[in-house]
């Protein structure tokens, strides 16, 4: 078992450079044909955002960029809402919790701009199928490329 997560540690740099050196695309013009599984790059005016894993990339993609898409499809865009007005915790009582807040006349406009805003970003992905090795990249991308949207707290 140590050769597997020896040989997954040694492929981090590599699937880095791999992940990093494709072209962005626009969240909303995906291709007709890319892998199923793996782990994406948004990145905005050449800062790195955020980095997110899951086993159907184009779908999402989808849910973070649809404008209906609500706290749970669009988790990204609730993290840069919360960022954007200043609501960076969450809340285990009735007050403050996701649903509330997608209503919230404050923040649920900003929820919005939110996906619109990542709909302009730009989006990378790299395939991996394996998904531990998909866990341990996204936490390496993220502490590698700093990305400020990315959480691994227990919640």
């Amino acid at each position: 078992m140590k050769e597997v997560f020896d040989s997954h540690i040694k492929a981090l740099p590599i699937l880095l450079k791999t992940l990093l050196e494709m072209h962005p695309i626009n969240p909303i013009s995906l291709p007709q044909i890319m892998p199923l599984k793996g782990i994406y790059l948004f990145s905005e005016n050449g800062n790195h955002l955020y980095v997110g894993r899951t086993n159907n990339i184009k779908k999402r993609i989808q849910n973070h960029c649809r404008l209906g898409a609500s706290h749970n499809q669009a988790t990204f865009a609730f993290r840069v809402a919360r960022s954007d007005t200043n609501q960076h915790k969450a809340s285990y009582k009735t007050e403050g919790l996701r649903k509330q807040l997608e209503d919230d006349p404050i923040f649920g406009p900003a929820f919005i701009k939110a996906k619109e805003r990542i709909r302009n970003m730009e989006l990378r992905f790299v395939e991996i199928n394996d998904p531990v090795l998909q866990a341990l990249f996204e936490i390496y991308a993220s502490m590698i490329l700093k990305t400020p949207f990315n959480d691994f707290e227990n919640h």
